[in-house]
């Protein structure tokens, strides 16, 4: 497998993760909370965790790494977005609302290892769930 096969994958998946995200920033949530970035933050930390812990030896999916690009650097990593998450904590500072700034900030850290650790869990009982008999 060739590096320039990876970064293909990662992108591709990237372009559909960036696509999704979209569609939750258009959506109408009436608010002037960033309710989108923090369900995309929380959403991709669990189905990171819950791939990348499907995915792990000895795992239920044999991902190869072609596909272990494509969906968690690539959609998972197109999906959530950071540098959003900084620019929204920061606007709502220099605003004034630092009350909100904060609580954006510890809730969405919570929430993302919240998240994290909901993925791994699901997806080690799954894994338990999936194993064949012995014998």
């Amino acid at each position: 497998m060739t590096q320039g096969r990876l970064v293909m994958a990662a992108g591709l998946g990237s372009g559909l993760g960036a696509l999704l995200r979209y569609g939750l920033a258009v959506l109408p949530w009436g608010s002037a909370f960033p309710w989108a970035t923090l369900l995309a933050n929380g959403l991709g930390a669990l189905v990171m965790g819950l791939i990348a812990t499907l995915a792990r030896v000895p795992g239920r999916w044999r991902l190869s790494p072609m596909a272990q690009h494509f969906w968690l650097a690539g959609v998972c990593g197109g999906f959530t977005t950071f540098s959003l998450f900084s620019l929204e904590v920061v606007e709502l500072w220099q605003g004034g609302a630092t009350g909100l700034a904060a609580s954006y900030l510890g809730g969405s850290v919570a929430l993302w290892l919240v998240g994290a650790w909901v993925g791994i869990l699901l997806g080690e009982r799954l894994k338990a769930r999936w194993r064949l008999p012995r014998g």
